[in-house]
């Protein structure tokens, strides 16, 4: 295990090497999430080999200094919603394209059930090096202090992360789950109702677009496949 990614965290890490069955994985997670709140942390698995090469950034701010600046700058989160939207809206129509036409929505069918975390695996379907960290936040949505994650490309920044993940929380009892360079996955208590699933998926392309433009095709799909599901899974470019 990095001693840099542990020292990074300043919490309890434990190792899972690369090759680890993800029923293993899986069984690892659970048992830290039984004696979590007792004990108080949040579980999060994280990919070890990322941090290879970004080993040496050092920290500037400690998490709490910096899940401080992140509690003061955190959004509304459906003011957040609504400015992402907003923001996809202008650039899709620069771009000559409609918002949300009749392809993009499509119809609440054809969705897969997602019941483990996808991305413990590479593409060969190997499980890579993961971390269990044990982070000490007092919420989950305040994780991102720990683990900064968003504000690249198109992936929200973290006080938005925060945002979006209080709300989920608060609505469905999502919590973040899995973290590697450009991955983060939600773990929830079970699936959300069916008739909210539209509603989500909504705001979920407006979190991650790339989930629906570079992965299930339509939001209606991404619908059909949330009220199947009790783990969430985004992706950016």
């Amino acid at each position: 295990m990095s001693e840099n990614l542990k020292a990074f965290l300043g919490c309890p890490c434990t190792e899972i090497p690369a090759g680890t069955p993800s029923e293993k994985i899986m069984e690892v997670y659970q048992a830290a999430k039984a004696r979590s709140v007792k004990e108080g942390f949040v579980p999060v698995l994280i990919s070890d080999a990322d941090w290879e090469e970004d080993a040496e950034i050092p920290r500037e701010k400690s998490p709490a200094e910096y899940l401080k600046e992140l509690r003061a700058a955190m959004p509304d989160s459906k003011t957040f919603f609504e400015q992402r939207a907003a923001y996809f809206k202008e650039e899709m129509e620069e771009e000559g394209f409609s918002w949300l036409d009749e392809a993009v929505l499509g119809p609440m069918e054809g969705g897969e059930p997602i019941d483990r975390f996808l991305g413990i695996c590479n593409y060969q379907g190997k499980t890579i090096p993961m971390v269990l960290a044990e982070i000490p936040a007092e919420h989950p949505w305040e994780i991102f202090a720990w683990m900064p994650f968003g504000g690249w490309n198109e992936c929200p920044s973290d006080e938005e992360q925060m945002a979006a993940a209080k709300y989920w929380f608060e609505e469905y009892g999502a919590v973040p789950a899995v973290m590697t360079r450009d991955v983060l996955e939600f773990d929830l208590p079970a699936p959300i109702p069916k008739e909210r699933a539209m509603e989500l998926a909504m705001e979920q392309y407006t979190f991650c677009s790339d989930i629906v433009d570079q992965g299930c095709g339509s939001i209606g799909m991404l619908a059909d496949s949330l009220w199947q599901s009790d783990k969430w899974f985004f992706w950016w470019d």
